[in-house]
This record gives structure tokens, sequence and C-alpha cells, in this order.
């Protein structure tokens, strides 16, 4: 996402079609997209972010799906695939709870490059349901909730926007917290059985932040303000000098994990917070 750790799948932007035509909707077997994640992975080290996302898009036989929370890394991702007009469908998860100025970043990018951005929304009646059980911030009350939140808003949506995709794109960077270091380059996920490639996977923050500003990309102003890690607007606030990047995230929990159960481990763990209050 992401960044949600995860967003959600998509829709063929137009612009790209006419470049790089989708072979196939179905996913590939299992055995061929751990060969391909493997080849991928070997690839990276050499090629820079517009050739990743060039090889990923020429070795997948299927439909990419890349999952943007409009996020430093998932802008300069989205520069990566649209100056290209790449083939590779582009999603977010509108959670209806996240921040204004993340709205117009999104109007930015659909604005800079003549795109949609498919937004995948948890659904009505479910939502409705939280809401009923929690109240409107019951999420506060404890990790258990805090997750179930998630898995309305985000995880569920997440897994539309998925389906009969190939292969999935983040924005997952190794160096945002420590669960993410234990992430790959590029991987096979069972859970989803898709390819997971994060392009950015081996890039610091200043890196993406340069490239972002050297392509003029729109970014979110959040980053000015000292959010690093931007996701709904109750569970996200600016972080402190010297705090780690994603201590923003539900910063109430005490707990050093800060995921929403959208990722996996590169051993097939759900990422997601282990304590109970």
């Amino acid at each position: 996402m992401s960044e949600f750790v995860e967003v959600g799948a998509s829709q063929l932007i137009e612009s790209a079609a006419a470049v790089r035509p989708i072979v196939m909707t179905r996913a590939l077997p299992a055995r061929n997209a751990v060969e391909v994640a493997e080849n991928l992975a070997r690839t990276f080290a050499t090629l820079d972010l517009f050739e990743r996302l060039v090889a990923i898009r020429d070795q997948i036989t299927g439909r990419i799906v890349f999952t943007t929370s409009f996020g430093l890394e998932d802008q300069a991702i989205t520069h990566a695939i649209f100056s290209q007009a790449l083939a590779i469908d582009v999603a977010t998860l509108d959670t209806g709870r996240l921040f204004p100025e993340t709205h117009a970043v999104w109007a930015a990018t659909e604005a800079r490059y003549d795109v949609r951005v498919r937004a995948f929304a948890p659904d009505q009646a479910a939502v409705e349901a939280l809401i009923d059980r929690q109240g409107i911030d019951g999420f506060r009350s404890s990790v258990a909730a805090r997750l179930e939140c998630c898995a309305v808003r985000k995880v569920a949506p997440l897994g539309r926007a998925l389906e009969g995709h190939a292969a999935w794109i983040t924005g997952i960077r190794a160096d945002q917290s420590a669960d993410r270091a234990g992430f790959a380059a590029v991987s096979f996920e069972p859970q989803h059985s898709l390819v997971k490639a994060n392009p950015l996977f081996d890039w610091t923050r200043e890196r993406t932040l340069a490239f972002v500003h050297a392509h003029d990309v729109p970014y979110n102003a959040l980053h000015d303000r000292g959010f690093l890690s931007i996701g709904c607007a109750p569970c996200t606030r600016a972080v402190e000098p010297g705090e780690p990047e994603r201590a923003g995230r539900w910063w109430w929990e005490d707990t050093e994990k800060k995921e929403c159960g959208l990722h996996f481990a590169s051993d097939g763990r759900v990422v997601r917070v282990a304590s109970n209050r």
C-alpha cells in the first residue's frame, strides 16, 4: 500500500494498454511463479527503478497490480509505471478514513499522468457492523480491535484488489522497520498465490525522496510536516526526531511492530502485532 501495507488492485490504465498489452488474466502456476520470482530477485541489483518495473512486466505472464497509498515510495513507483506506459494496474484502498492531503495527492497524480487510479473500498455493511460493535474510534481500545478495523477497511478490500493477478507490486523498503528487513525484494507469496515484488526494497528514504524531487513527482504534503509513514488519519501522527520511520503508525500501542495484516514475511508469517494490549 504502503503505503498501506496493503492497497488494492485495479483496472488496466488505458494509456498503458497500447504499449505493453496484458497477455492473459490467469495467475501463474506456483512452480513457475517461484522461478520467475527468483530470476527477478537475481537481476534487480543491476537495474534502476525504471528497468525493474519493465523487467517485472516483461517476465510476468498475466495481470500485475501495484497497490498505492500515495506515500513517498508509492509515488516513485507510480512515476516509473505511468511515465513508461506500462501495462500494470494501479489501485488504492480507500478506507474511508484517509487524510485530506492523501486525497489531494491522489487527485494531483491522476491529473499529472492523465489516468484513473481504481479505488477499492470496504464493504458498507461490514463497516456499519464494525462501528456498531466498536464505536467510531473503538480501534484504540485494544490491538485486537485495531486489527479488526484494519481487516474490514484494508485487508478485505486488498483481497478483492489482488483477485485475478499474477503479481503484486508494493512500495516496501527494507529499512522501514526490522520486520520489513526480513522480507525479500521479490518472492512468491503462497497466501495470495502470486509473485510479490518490492522494487524499492534496497533503497533508502533519502534516495526515494531525491528521486521524487528529481522527477517532479507529486507527493503528500504531510511528508514535509514530519509524517514519514502515512495511513488512516486517526492512526497516524508525525514522527519525532530520532524516532523510527513507522513510529507514527498506531503510536498508542506498546509494541515495535507496526503493521496492519496486509503483508507476509518471506517465511510465510503474517506481519501483524502480537501484543494483546
